[in-house]
């Protein structure tokens, strides 16, 4: 499995990490049968290696009174790929990007407070990008099911 780089230790304080990331130290080491102090040592070690590398409060903008949340399926001309991928990390309406496989491409995901700004966002940002050949988007009407970081 994904873990199988790491100590039957780190293995455990990391399964319980990703079932609830806001666990005591102290709590992990009953489970595990080790002290808090060890499982502090353990955890420091595996966010300096980068192994972890955050928690983070996740919020659904769903819930939120009219949210709106879009994907982006951006295909640009090789020589616009990385003015076009600067230009989008630098608008706060985009939460995620990422290169996707074939010719210049990029999946892109957006999160507006209102359809009124998420329309401005495609009109002033999304349609003036430079180099690009092909965009399509698609507007999330439910999450069904939506995980982040590695599940075991």
């Amino acid at each position: 499995m994904f873990l199988n780089g790491l100590d039957e230790t780190d293995q455990k304080i990391i399964q319980l990490l990703i079932q609830n990331a806001r666990m005591s130290y102290s709590e992990i080491g009953a489970q595990i049968g080790i002290s808090r102090v060890a499982v502090k040592m353990r955890v420091q070690a595996l966010e300096k290696k980068g192994i972890i590398e955050e928690y983070t409060t996740i919020i659904n903008p769903q819930k939120i009174s009219g949210a709106v949340s879009c994907y982006f399926e951006i295909e640009t001309k090789p020589d616009f790929l990385m003015e076009v991928t600067n230009l989008l990390n630098k608008n706060d309406i985009i939460t995620q990007i990422y290169r996707v496989t074939g010719k210049s491409k990029l999946h892109v995901h957006a999160v507006a407070s209102s359809s009124e700004e998420m329309e401005t966002f495609i009109y002033n940002t999304i349609d003036k990008l430079p180099g690009v050949i092909e965009c399509s988007s698609n507007m999330i009407l439910s999450r069904i099911k939506d995980i982040k970081g590695l599940r075991l």
